[in-house]
């Protein structure tokens, strides 16, 4: 794709709406599981995908909750799975963090990239490193967000 013009993925899940509750299966009060996610629109010519999850509520700026790259090309993303290549969330490991607020709801955002390429980009890798490598790969993007608050904090 030479236009430049990055599409729209469709992000969904069986388990939350958009702008829904998470729920606490996928969270610090129970499983900590990732939530499976259903991707829609996935453009020709996608060799990969990569998934950034945060939460921008976080108390001293966006917490990581997950991010990993070079699953291959897929319209599920299974529920407590590992796929691809697992970069360092904001606990400082590697893996699905769930979402885990100190106080009040938080926003936690499932972004999906659809990727024409594999990311020559070790395991343990940031945000940033993450964002460079794949800035130039990116065909098509999408986003689910679901909300937590906890309630025995």
């Amino acid at each position: 794709m030479n236009n430049n013009e990055i599409l729209d993925l469709v992000v969904t899940s069986s388990s939350f709406e958009e702008g829904g509750m998470i729920p606490p299966k996928y969270t610090c009060d129970g499983e900590g599981v990732n939530p499976p996610l259903h991707i829609g629109n996935i453009p020709h010519g996608c060799q990969t995908l990569a998934i950034i999850a945060e939460d921008p509520d976080a108390p001293n700026g966006v917490f990581d909750h997950w991010l990993v790259w070079n699953i291959p090309r897929t319209d599920k993303i299974k529920e407590n799975a590992m796929h691809g290549i697992s970069g360092k969330n904001g606990a400082g490991k590697t893996g699905y963090h769930g979402p885990c607020p100190p106080e009040g709801s938080h926003r936690y955002y499932f972004n999906v990239f659809a990727l024409d390429a594999h990311l020559y980009l070790p395991a343990g890798e940031n945000k940033k490193a993450l964002k460079d490598a794949m800035g130039p790969h990116i065909l098509a993007k999408g986003t689910l967000m679901g909300r937590y608050e906890r309630t025995n904090n």
